[in-house]
């Protein structure tokens, strides 16, 4: 991963990090009362319309970034207080899903600011992290399931995740070859191929 894209994730997460947050995605937390998980929504709505109303003296693509981290944040919020709320891994993995979907918005916005290669290698990596983070997700949602196929269904949700994962590297490595020419082209397709097995 390029150190822009790990600047932008670092940044984006930061931003929708807290402590309830770890709190609230950890399995061991009690669940949270119908009066704290309404307290919780109101309050991401809130924070919202605070957060929004921040970002108006901006303009162009800042300010796209802005009321993206703003939208992340508030969605983020309200999906680990309904998480906390069910205390279901149903409810995890979507509490992870929006924390991911939220970074990708955020990331894509910072992408606009590239150009070329650089921003299509970004857009790629973007959604190379959104993959592995919804693969992620479910693999842990599977992994709590308690029944008697947990463990077939936990297998089966590792190798479509880590098919998954190794799907989105493959794209980002052939963008990045992109970039280059002739034969130092084909040498960086062909080396991406055998790497990702895509013979």
């Amino acid at each position: 991963m390029s150190k822009l894209m790990i600047a932008l994730f670092v940044t984006a997460g930061l931003g929708f990090a807290g402590a309830s947050a770890a709190q609230m995605n950890s399995p061991m937390t009690a669940p949270i009362s119908k009066a704290s998980y309404t307290q919780a929504a109101k309050d991401a709505d809130a924070q919202y319309k605070i957060d929004k109303d921040a970002c108006a003296p901006l303009s162009g693509n800042a300010k796209d970034i802005c009321v993206a981290e703003a939208k992340g944040k508030a969605s983020v919020a309200k999906a680990e207080a309904e998480a906390a709320y069910k205390h279901t891994p149903a409810a995890r993995e979507n509490a992870r899903i929006a924390h991911a979907q939220a970074n990708y918005n955020v990331a894509i916005e910072k992408c606009d600011d590239l150009a070329g290669n650089r921003k299509d290698v970004c857009v790629k990596e973007a959604k190379s992290e959104l993959v592995k983070g919804k693969a992620n997700a479910k693999v842990d949602r599977v992994a709590a399931d308690t029944n008697k196929e947990a463990a077939t269904k936990q297998a089966e949700a590792r190798k479509d995740a880590s098919a998954d994962k190794r799907d989105a590297d493959y794209k980002v490595a052939i963008e990045k070859c992109d970039a280059l020419a002739g034969p130092t082209k084909d040498a960086c397709v062909s080396s991406a191929k055998a790497q990702y097995g895509k013979t």
